[in-house]
């Protein structure tokens, strides 16, 4: 099992100067710690105009200024919006981060699932999954030695090399957002690695596996001409501390991951009030003063706990033949000082044990030759994202214009 580190760059208000400064270097600083502690990824979103909830629309930066102060740790976009970028300038920036990094860029590709974010590149709910898969046929014949084009519904590219090319070839490995559970079988489907969050049990885990592999090893359908990357990652809530009740008590951003989460997500194509018409920071707070149960149920979820408890509930990740648990520590008002001392605990005390899992590679090896035949599982059991420790909130109120 390998283990990363996720980041959306989150900044709750109150906003005073100096705060996204503080912000990027804590991450940066974060970052090299795991690299040092022997932590496999660091992956970064990209979102825009999203207050509060993240602050990263240009991970690429970000990975770029991690690269040279990193050794090891895999850089991963996690992912790389291919409905608001055009598919040169993807290109372009995978190409640069796997040289600046020396061959360790991870390629992961969304939609982008918010009007909030599509509508100012003159994109819609509507139409963005045709624009992604185009976009993916675009971008691929760009890592080859050689001149390409591309004249579709979308895009409209003329003959033109793309360069500088990835070290890694014929690409770097590629990983699909998979914010919805039906789209971790999609992703299997056309052959990406699957980046999806923390699954409510164990047989929803057991069920999605199966969905994803079986997917790729008997319905394989590639969008373009590239390399399969058969992988399933958990983004887990996750703060490690000596005792239960300490990580707890220095996990409340995970809490704040949530809300935001289900604030908007009931509201009409998940979009946000104008700018500056709602503080977050606010609206959670008075959730938690009348929500009290909630919020402590909810942090008896995710990898929060001491190590024993952590290492407890990685053995049903480890059970379900999950390839990479991705651990969101950097969320809400987490402080620097408590996400540094949860990464070095986990780090020290949990993470070694189950990095090296020939059990996995295995299993892995024995489903993707087709000698592991896996049931197909019916998953529309297993359609809950968030389960029953998962917090409920009042809708956002309707969006300006």
């Amino acid at each position: 099992m390998k283990f990363g580190i996720f980041y959306e760059l989150q900044l709750p208000r109150p906003w005073v100067a100096g705060d996204e400064l503080k912000l990027y270097q804590n991450a940066l600083s974060q970052m090299e710690l795991a690299d040092r502690l022997g932590y496999d990824h660091a992956w970064v979103v990209e979102h825009h105009f999203l207050e509060e909830y993240s602050h990263s629309p240009s991970p690429e930066s970000f990975l770029a200024a991690a690269s040279q102060r990193t050794k090891n740790i895999r850089l991963g976009h996690g992912i790389l919006q291919l409905t608001t970028n055009h598919p040169a300038r993807v290109a372009e920036r995978v190409a640069v981060l796997d040289l600046l990094s020396n061959g360790r860029c991870e390629f992961g590709m969304g939609e982008s699932a918010s009007i909030t974010e599509l509508t100012p590149f003159g994109r819609d709910m509507e139409t963005k999954k045709e624009v992604f898969e185009e976009a993916v046929q675009a971008i691929f014949p760009m890592f080859k030695d050689a001149g390409s084009e591309h004249h579709g519904k979308y895009f409209d590219i003329p003959l033109r090399n793309v360069v500088p090319k990835p070290v890694q070839k014929p690409h770097p490995p590629l990983w699909m957002a998979c914010s919805q559970l039906p789209t971790i079988e999609r992703a299997g489907r056309h052959g990406f690695g699957a980046l999806g969050f923390q699954f409510v049990s164990a047989d929803a885990a057991h069920a999605w596996v199966h969905a994803y592999y079986n997917a790729m090893t008997k319905r394989l359908h590639k969008l373009a001409d590239y390399e399969i990357n058969p992988n399933m990652a958990l983004v887990s809530f996750f703060m490690c501390a000596k005792t239960d009740e300490e990580a707890r008590a220095r996990a409340d951003g995970a809490t704040f991951f949530q809300f935001a989460l289900r604030f908007y997500g009931t509201s009409q194509n998940r979009q946000r009030p104008a700018p500056y018409t709602v503080n977050m920071w606010d609206e959670y707070n008075k959730w938690k003063r009348d929500n009290p149960e909630a919020q402590e149920a909810a942090l008896r979820g995710g990898l929060i706990g001491s190590p024993e408890t952590i290492r407890r509930k990685l053995k049903r990740f480890q059970s379900s033949h999950i390839d990479q648990v991705i651990l969101l520590n950097q969320a809400g008002k987490n402080s620097h000082e408590h996400i540094c001392e949860s990464l070095e605990l986990f780090g020290r005390e949990v993470m070694p044990e189950f990095q090296n899992d020939p059990a996995q590679a295995a299993w892995k090896q024995g489903v993707m030759r087709g000698e592991i035949k896996l049931e197909e599982i019916d998953t529309e059991a297993f359609t809950d994202r968030y389960g029953k420790l998962a917090i409920n909130v009042a809708p956002a109120k309707a969006a300006a214009g």
